[in-house]
């Protein structure tokens, strides 16, 4: 076995202590990372708070699955990667690689369930996977992409989690120069959603109950803010998107959001809110489609990393040691990060 150092729950709560903990001998086809950097997604705080009921119990679990890193050893049918290479790794670690989603790319749909970089059992031993918020990650090769040169390694790791949950969405929706896209919320996946959605061409409004982020949506690439607090500029904009990235993560109503699609416009809910009130007369008027997506599989993630690369696009951070992991998970429970913090693992050594 590997001994790692990293930051995990002992009680189940988000109280994360520095711990010692194994990690797998090397199979054939895995690689070991160093991590240099992860970043702090809000599912981690609300799997760790008690607000994902799929996780019976949050003891043990050390969090963390958006990261990059540099290849420390290679398993001996290893083809893809040497020691020294950078990497970055997302949410999935396996799949079973044989369903109808895993042989198109898409192993973030797997039939049989995909492996998660933390939480879940693994596929051949049955221990439950710990995650980045540590030294060093044991994975198959499959699921590590090169990490393309000139990307900073800080501020890509959250493509792994909030760029590719934005870009699935719209590569499905055909978003280019004709599009007209909207982003509800500016946070960690929204401000990444005005990227990309910009970077492909498309027209881009961000939805706000704050008009002062206006300058900050234009600084994104947006070309305008819409007040979500005012009915009359709801009512102005009434039909006028192809498609919306929902990325609040509270509960709130659907419907005036998809007021303003416009026709066959599809709203994609991926702030993942406990609760969505849904009036389906809001879907029949005009043909709408409601959606969802989970992160994403192989082949989107590998065409994301590619076309970031290609227009410099990476998430703006908050680099802290990650000794600072609590003050982080209070400051986001506060909404108080511009826009996703990442965590340096270099003071784990």
């Amino acid at each position: 076995m590997r001994t790692t150092i990293g930051w995990q729950s002992v009680d189940g709560t988000a109280a994360l202590q520095r711990a010692a903990f194994e990690r797998r001998d090397l199979r054939s086809d895995d690689i070991a990372v160093r991590i240099d950097y992860c970043g702090v997604c809000h599912s981690d705080l609300h799997l760790l708070s008690g607000m994902m009921p799929h996780y019976k119990n949050a003891a043990g679990i050390v969090p963390g699955h958006e990261f990059t890193g540099t290849v420390a050893a290679v398993g001996a049918a290893v083809t893809r990667f040497a020691p020294g290479d950078q990497v970055a790794v997302g949410t999935l670690i396996d799949s079973c690689g044989a369903c109808r989603m895993c042989q198109v790319g898409q192993e973030n749909f797997c039939h049989a369930g995909p492996t998660s970089t933390y939480g879940s059992p693994d596929r051949i031993d049955g221990t439950i996977t710990k995650g980045a918020y540590s030294r060093e990650y044991v994975l198959r090769e499959k699921f590590a992409y090169p990490l393309p040169d000139g990307l900073d390694p800080a501020g890509a790791a959250p493509l792994m989690c909030a760029g590719i949950t934005m870009w699935e969405p719209l590569r499905e929706a055909g978003i280019g120069p004709d599009s007209r896209v909207a982003v509800a919320g500016l946070g960690g996946l929204g401000h990444l959603g005005v990227k990309l959605a910009a970077a492909l061409g498309a027209e881009v409004t961000v939805l706000s109950r704050t008009p002062g982020k206006s300058d900050d949506a234009r600084k994104l690439g947006a070309t305008d803010l819409l007040a979500t607090t005012d009915d009359a500029q709801l009512a102005r904009a009434a039909g006028s998107f192809d498609l919306i990235l929902d990325t609040i993560s509270g509960p709130h109503d659907l419907s005036p959001l998809l007021r303003l699609l416009t026709l066959n416009g599809t709203l994609s809910v991926l702030g993942f809110p406990m609760q969505t009130p849904v009036n389906l007369m809001e879907l029949t008027s005009g043909r709408k489609k409601l959606s969802s997506s989970g992160t994403g599989g192989t082949r989107h993630t590998a065409e994301l990393l590619s076309f970031a690369a290609e227009h410099d696009i990476t998430a703006d951070i908050e680099l802290l040691p990650s000794a600072q992991i609590q003050q982080a998970f209070d400051r986001l429970e506060r909404g108080d990060v511009r826009y996703r913090f990442v965590l340096d693992l270099a003071d784990l050594d």
